[in-house]
């Protein structure tokens, strides 16, 4: 059937009607005629022959009839076209009439009224004249492709070609994300005819602005390298220019918590990293496949910042780069996508702000979802139990010996607080760790502090910039020497082979600390710093060498300084540190405490009213029913709460009814804590349990809750080194220990201090004759000293 001109005939006037065209055949006695066009579309209007009537042409499909065809091509006749992209057409040779959606796309649509008349949208009757015009009454393939919902979704093809594709081309229809899934004939075909009428901006695409229409072409496209993956969808990257640039990988949501999860331990500290399921993972795929290497970036739009928030004017969220990154021709987020790591975004469909490979991230979902990936597994959820034990002095005690004999273990670096403190993710022992560099001195950043902000040294910003870009997400190895009484670790950081202590030094961004001296990269240390000071540079760069002669002549007349002072020993643990109060402020303390308990007495706390909190100050009541000042250093439940006393340096576990809130007139600020933590030069303490136990013990007898003198020989990692003497005989206290056989001597090399290391080692060689106490059966170091622990 095609299209044919009507009889010229005359009404009943006697006048010729012009001529019209055919457009549609509905039955034997009915036709669809159109005149001609005046400044539009042409009318159209349907004809019934007088006093005839013709059988029916076609039946409709009955509903749920099963499909006996074998093939989804059909061969048809478009008999009426309802719009753009919907059309009725009869199937040959079965005469089924169906009503067919086209794939892919939507055109603009008649919107039926309450009235029963029709409003078309803009381009809607331009649209559905150019599918006429080019189908009706047209012999074409049918595709069918889908039925969702009873709508029939196919793809017609005719001789001259797609009239999807043409309808997308010339502006006249948008391409439509739920049916494009389902379209047989190259989903990337529709895109690019959309993004031809996009650029030409025809018919519906007249005011289209492309989302990057604002950004120069070497802000679309551009090569970056990859320093930080800050979360499953969004990395941290170096431009050429120096400039560091967050971008978010468009069109993809990372792994988040849903419904009743989001509820669950609400007391527990939440970490997104290791508490929501697959976040782990992501990450770790991103980092392993990006961190440090060079990445291709084409920015798909940008995400406006949302609106602030009532409680303060800082946005929810800033302004957004969401891009495609690639690299060696790999789309990162589709990749990630088809392992089941983050899920795609599904949007409204006026919405442009999308990626430019929306469609591939599609199909890999779909893939994932097929193939049971990561967060569409119907296995259990991996769980990672991550114990964080920075700043817990307890627990890294205990995790310190493993960490020493390990020798050098693998490590991430989570984060870099400054030039040389970083947190370290220990894979094999599932642990978080804060970490110090050994063997050097590095700026310091501004930090807040008690009496206000502490302004950052000179290049203490440089420093933290070198070991971020060099180690940050990086796989590094570390050795642990020892550990600070915060619980912070001290070691040496090596990467690809670079000691990362050695490199700060050799690029003037730190000096070598005198602890350096006893390590076996002393001397390498030694050389950087001697290269980068005669370079001048940075921290370096007002250096003026002294005369060698008058170097040599300090060095000789250096010698030790006794700067003995009063104090009171108030506590002893068990590895033979000992805590004490300076006498000079003993009366501050004894009035603070007496105003304390007045206050107190007059307005006693409410029992069970503090939630302790680990590094909280707070009152506790001791034994003895008085207060003291304390702080909780961690809490197991509210009837185990472990606190330190501030100002003597005992620590006890009580319940929380005995805690209360520290009055802010009491407080730190107002007198620091009186009670330090010291430990004896010139000593090593015995390994054995029952060895140390007798040294402790004799200790308590001799000197706690006694007044001594005490003198800070050097400092050490975890408190300083001091000698004390009794008060009354000015006898050496750890002399004493030594000439007794409870303890060893520790030699020290500085040459200040070889009179005092002579003198100890003297008091233990008359103790090994008498064969006292740990001496009784010989020297027991000479089989295999080290292997015990021991050293000369």
């Amino acid at each position: 059937m095609t299209y044919m001109n009507a009889w010229w005939i005359r009404d009943i006037h006697g006048y010729f009607r012009p001529q019209t065209v055919v457009t549609e055949v509905l039955s034997g006695c009915a036709v669809i005629v159109r005149g001609q066009p005046r400044g539009g579309p042409p009318p159209e209007r349907q004809i019934n022959l007088s006093n005839i009537r013709a059988g029916a042409l076609a039946r409709r499909a009955v509903q749920g009839q099963p499909d006996t065809k074998d093939t989804p091509d059909e061969i048809a006749i478009i008999e009426h076209v309802r719009d753009g992209s919907m059309l009725r057409a009869l199937l040959l040779p079965d005469y089924y009439l169906v009503t067919v959606m086209l794939s892919g796309i939507k055109c603009p649509t008649f919107k039926r009224e309450a009235d029963g008349s029709e409003t078309p949208e803009p381009f809607a009757a331009e649209a559905k004249f150019f599918t006429e015009s080019r189908l009706l009454q047209r012999d074409v393939q049918i595709i069918l492709e889908s039925c969702p919902n009873q709508v029939i979704l196919g793809t017609i093809l005719h001789p001259n070609g797609n009239i999807t594709e043409l309808l997308l081309k010339e502006g006249f229809a948008r391409c439509v994300d739920w049916s494009m899934a389902v379209y047989t004939q190259g989903a990337e075909k529709l895109r690019a005819a959309e993004r031809s009428a996009k650029e030409r901006k025809v018919r519906i695409w007249k005011d289209y602005v492309a989302p990057t229409a604002n950004l120069d072409q070497k802000d679309r496209q551009f090569v970056a390298k990859v320093m930080q993956v800050m979360n499953a969808d969004a990395i941290v990257v170096k431009l050429n220019s120096g400039e560091y640039k967050t971008i978010h990988l468009s069109s993809i949501r990372p792994p988040r918590l849903e419904g009743e999860e989001k509820n669950k331990d609400k007391d527990k500290r939440f970490r997104p990293l290791y508490d929501i399921p697959y976040m782990f993972e992501a990450r770790e795929f991103l980092r392993k496949k990006l961190i440090g290497k060079k990445v291709n970036v084409t920015v798909d739009y940008i995400r406006a910042a949302t609106s602030a928030m009532e409680t303060g004017g800082i946005p929810a969220f800033p302004e957004r780069t969401c891009a495609t990154v690639t690299i060696g021709g790999i789309n990162i987020a589709e990749a990630l996508v088809s392992k089941g790591l983050a899920t795609v975004i599904r949007y409204r469909q006026d919405d442009d702000q999308r990626s430019s490979h929306y469609d591939e991230l599609l199909a890999a979902e779909a893939r994932a979802i097929k193939n049971g990936k990561g967060l569409h597994s119907k296995k259990e959820v991996p769980i990672h139990r991550v114990a964080d034990i920075s700043g817990e002095t307890q627990k890294a005690k205990q995790f310190l010996p493993f960490l020493q004999r390990a020798g050098r273990s693998e490590a991430v670096v989570e984060y870099v607080f400054s030039g040389s403190r970083l947190k370290l993710y220990m894979p094999k022992e599932t642990c978080l760790i804060t970490f110090l560099l050994a063997g050097i001195e590095c700026p310091r950043g501004s930090r807040n502090m008690p009496g206000g902000m502490q302004v950052a040294e000179p290049y203490s910003e440089e420093a933290t910039i070198f070991t971020k870009e060099l180690v940050l997400q990086r796989e590094v190895e570390v050795e642990v020497e020892s550990m600070d009484k915060a619980g912070n670790f001290i070691g040496w950081l090596h990467i690809e082979g670079v000691n990362l202590s050695v490199a700060l030094v050799d690029n003037a961004l730190s000096k070598v600390h005198f602890t350096a001296e006893r390590s076996s990269y002393y001397k390498t240390l030694l050389s950087a710093e001697e290269t980068a000071r005669q370079s001048k540079e940075k921290l370096w760069a007002n250096y003026e060498e002294k005369p060698k002669e008058e170097v040599a002549q300090l060095t000789e007349e250096k010698e030790r300084v006794a700067k003995y002072r009063a104090v009171y020993v108030t506590e002893i643990t068990d590895g033979l540190h000992f805590y004490a109060q300076d006498v000079e402020t003993g009366t501050k303390l004894e009035s603070l405490m007496e105003s304390m308990r007045g206050e107190i007495a007059a307005q006693p706390p409410v029992e069970g009213s503090f939630a302790p909190r680990r590094g909280d100050f707070c009152i506790a009541k001791f034994g003895d029913g008085e207060w003291y000042r304390a702080r909780v250093e961690k809490v197991e439940s509210p009837a185990k709460v472990h606190v330190f006393y501030i100002d003597y340096g005992n620590r006890e576990i009580l319940s929380s009814t005995r805690l209360a809130a520290l009055p802010p007139a009491f407080s730190t600020r107002t007198l620091p804590p009186q009670a330090t933590e010291y430990t004896f030069a010139f000593i090593q303490v015995p390994q054995d349990e029952d060895a140390r136990t007798d040294a402790v013990d004799s200790m308590v007898r001799d000197i706690q809750n006694t007044q001594c003198l005490l003198n800070v020989e050097y400092s050490g990692a975890v408190c300083p080194h001091v000698t004390l003497q009794f008060t009354d005989s000015k006898d050496d206290v750890g002399l004493g220990l030594v000439k007794e056989g409870l303890v060893m001597v520790d030699v020290r090399k500085e040459k200040h201090l070889q009179k005092m290391v002579t003198e100890y080692l003297n008091g233990q060689e008359s103790a090994k004759s008498a064969r006292l106490n740990i001496w009784r059966y010989g020297d027991f170091r000479d089989d295999d000293a080290d292997e015990f622990g021991y050293r000369r």
